[in-house]
């Protein structure tokens, strides 16, 4: 099943039909926020499954040209991020140990929103294209062989990161947690209609041209390893994000006017665009094409402030 919030925060499902609206099976929680209600269902799934599933089927469904997607998580709790977690298709020899770090919720973008670059002396703004799960129980000290049943479902996540802010000790803070940082969506895929995670085509396409375009399989630590270490130091819980990270060849500046989609398999179609009032410049290529062309570091920045 595929879930979201439509035009004003609407709890719906999403068919091969469009959007099904399920507040009627929701009665008891539409005092709720957005996100406490989708939390609210993710803990207590087995009981609203059956209610969703009979109300698909009697149809209904407004197609989705008709109706605004909103983000399917409007603020998660906890927006945990594996980073350094893939083998970049064999440039990295040794896998790395595990790392993260987290984003803040006023990070959460929805699909066909507006990511605004912020006046920060950064030296790229990049959208890191992963795929993300949702945490469909508490989660702490989750054993590896169990993971998988921790998790909820997986959406289109990307990390939008301003490099070159990074305090002195290298620490994440002003790169990752900028407001407008996270977009994710469009809808949340439910675990048992994704045959394999980690098997996934994940592309990422900016103005048309394909960017990253990579499979889940080049993953360093796998999804049970990555719940398991991030539930090692921070419990998790129901409607909270831990994002995969990304193979970075096809990193690239997000600049004003782009439009970014992104689509994994299963996982819909993400989309966002891209402002930035100082109208800052970078060369259009992707880390992979700057690199084969000799370039060293980031793509430099072209024209702007700073």
């Amino acid at each position: 099943m595929k879930l979201t919030f439509i035009d004003d925060y609407e709890l719906a499902t999403i068919t091969d039909d469009g959007a099904v609206s399920l507040t009627d099976d929701i009665e008891d929680i539409r005092v709720m926020p957005p996100q406490q209600q989708i939390n609210h269902v993710i803990a207590n799934w087995d009981s609203y499954k059956p209610k969703f599933e009979a109300r698909i089927a009697e149809g209904g469904a407004k197609p989705l040209s008709d109706v605004t997607l909103q983000a399917p998580l409007p603020k998660p709790i906890s927006i945990a991020c594996m980073a350094v977690n893939y083998m970049e298709d064999g440039l990295l020899i040794e896998k790395p140990a595990p790392q993260a770090f987290f984003k803040n919720s006023h990070g959460v973008l929805g699909d066909g929103t507006t990511m605004n670059l912020p006046d920060h002396p950064a030296s790229i703004f990049e959208g890191e294209a992963e795929i993300a799960l949702v945490v469909g129980k508490k989660a702490t000290n989750v054993d590896p062989a169990d993971a998988y049943d921790y998790i909820f479902g997986y959406l289109n996540f990307v990390d939008g990161s301003a490099r070159g802010l990074q305090t002195g000790m290298g620490l994440p803070f002003t790169m990752k947690c900028q407001d407008e940082s996270a977009p994710l969506g469009p809808w949340i895929t439910t675990a048992d209609e994704i045959e394999n995670p980690m098997n996934l085509h994940v592309q990422q396409r900016n103005n048309g041209k394909v960017t990253h375009d990579y499979n889940t399989d080049d993953m360093a630590n796998d999804i049970p390893a990555s719940l398991a270490f991030i539930t090692s130091n921070v419990t998790l819980e129901p409607g909270d994000v831990l994002a995969l990270g990304t193979n970075h060849q096809g990193l690239h500046p997000l600049q004003d006017g782009d439009v970014v989609e992104q689509e994994a398999d299963s996982l819909g179609k993400l989309t966002f665009h891209v402002k930035d009032e100082l109208k800052r410049t970078w060369g259009r290529h992707t880390r992979a094409e700057w690199r084969e062309q000799g370039g060293k570091g980031n793509t430099p920045q072209l024209t702007g402030k700073y």
